[in-house]
């Protein structure tokens, strides 16, 4: 028994000695690398260093600049976009004010009456209240009717035959789009012309004939 437990303790000195010998190593290869960055660093001239020095300010200028100029952009952009939500969310108030105004001017009991004529005058009176908000604050409408198409601006929603305008302008407007400063707040959804076929146009001369 006793020879075992010496052979046992013998080897579990052997295992600690080579886990010490292993860690020995690690810590003189890093001294070793440390050593060599170190002569590296000795080596370079008072000139070199100099030069390196000179490197290190202008990268961290150069970071430090970069960071301003993001800083300030970011801080313009929340200036003069910071209502951008607001502004696309109240136009839907436009829309609601020009839906009712044509729900009503479409009703058959109030047509062509003095209630009606009222109505629609304040409807008028608060869109144009808005318009004029909107236009303080550099939100405007896209022009659009007899314009050319421009997929930047405008979203075709229909084609309409139409000899007398040429192919792609905009001849008719769903809904209004608008701009705030240089920024899309929504296209305008429009209706755009297009030239008539030869068989529409040979049915419309028949026509004329008979």
């Amino acid at each position: 028994m006793d020879k075992e437990e010496n052979k046992n303790n013998d080897s579990t000195l052997n295992t600690e000695d080579d886990n010490q010998s292993s860690e020995k190593f690690v810590e003189d290869q890093k001294v070793g690398n440390d050593n060599v960055e170190k002569e590296k660093e000795e080596r370079l001239t008072p000139e070199e260093e100099l030069e390196a020095l000179k490197d290190k300010l202008a990268r961290t200028f150069a970071e430090m600049e970069n960071q301003r100029r993001r800083f300030e952009k970011e801080k313009d952009d929340a200036y003069e976009y910071g209502g951008y939500s607001f502004a696309k969310e109240a136009l839907n108030l436009l829309d609601n004010l020009e839906r009712s105004k044509v729900a009503l001017e479409n009703d058959e009991k109030l047509k062509n009456t003095d209630a009606l004529k009222k109505i629609v005058e304040h409807l008028d009176i608060i869109n144009n209240d808005m318009l004029s908000i909107f236009k303080k604050n550099n939100i405007e409408p896209i022009k659009s009717i007899n314009e050319k198409l421009d997929p930047n601006l405008h979203q075709a929603m229909m084609e309409v035959e139409d000899d007398t305008k040429e192919s792609g302008t905009i001849v008719q407007e769903i809904q209004k789009g608008f701009m705030m400063k240089d920024r899309l707040l929504r296209p305008s959804l429009v209706g755009v012309s297009k030239k008539k076929t030869e068989e529409s146009k040979k049915e419309s001369q028949k026509d004329e004939k008979n």
